[in-house]
């Protein structure tokens, strides 16, 4: 519930600012003033398919995080399970489609800042592909336990691009101003980040499915301290993100 808590805040942020800057410039048709915020790359004149798919890609994602929030919630699979299940379709459809479209913007559109970072967040996109599937497949058969570990691992690696933005601030700020990192996101801790930002939570979240079928009250005590350390991290990165990243384009 603490790492929840974290996570939810900080993807509403998330949330807020792809509406209120993304959203608003789209809905305006102010296209090119998708560049204000920093990015690789945004809008590009005269290249309307690029310009489209970025624009799907980004818009999706708000939809896509929020309906991942919804799946965590146990009194909407409790007392709303038709909400549960209509937002969990949305998200693994919308999961897919984001997964293909960031795959095609990386290496169609080129938009990267180093190789290493092409690599990783593609490898992120097909462990999405792949999950998403696994989890879609489980719920079809009705093996209803192994349909949750694998949606909980998709929305692990789904959000990975949000853990990498949290990561990042919560480097920045422990580490006095971001040691090893560059500009091309190809420094130590930036190939350490990128890779982590969703190795890491998967490696969590196996801990603490692990440890909800143990017996050992050791095993949970220590699964218990590493979520409340992962909360305590999500939450400074959060504020990082809002106070540096997110917040001059969440008004």
């Amino acid at each position: 519930m603490a790492w929840y808590a974290a996570a939810a805040a900080g993807q509403m942020a998330f949330i807020w600012m792809i509406l209120a800057h993304y959203g608003r410039k789209t809905l305006a048709g102010d296209l090119a003033g998708w560049n204000d915020k920093p990015l690789i790359k945004g809008f590009v004149a005269a290249d309307d398919g690029g310009n489209a798919m970025f624009a799907v890609h980004v818009l999706l994602a708000g939809a896509l995080t929020f309906a991942g929030l919804l799946q965590l919630i146990p009194i909407i699979r409790s007392r709303a399970p038709w909400v549960h299940r209509w937002s969990g379709r949305l998200f693994l459809i919308f999961s897919a489609f984001a997964s293909l479209g960031g795959l095609w913007l990386t290496w169609g559109r080129q938009t990267y800042l180093s190789l290493v970072s092409a690599i990783a967040v593609s490898l992120d996109g097909i462990l999405i592909l792949l999950f998403a599937a696994l989890a879609w497949r489980y719920a079809l058969t009705r093996d209803y336990a192994a349909h949750r570990r694998w949606a909980l691992r998709t929305f692990m690696v789904v959000n990975g691009v949000w853990f990498l933005r949290i990561g990042i601030m919560a480097w920045v700020l422990l580490s006095g101003g971001g040691v090893g990192m560059n500009r091309s996101l190809s420094g130590p801790a930036d190939i350490l980040l990128q890779f982590g930002a969703y190795l890491v939570p998967l490696a969590i979240l196996e801990i603490y499915l692990l440890a909800q079928q143990s017996a050992s009250a050791p095993a949970k005590y220590r699964a218990g301290a590493l979520l409340i350390l992962a909360a305590a991290l999500t939450l400074v990165g959060t504020v990082g993100a809002i106070a540096f990243m997110w917040g001059p384009y969440m008004l």
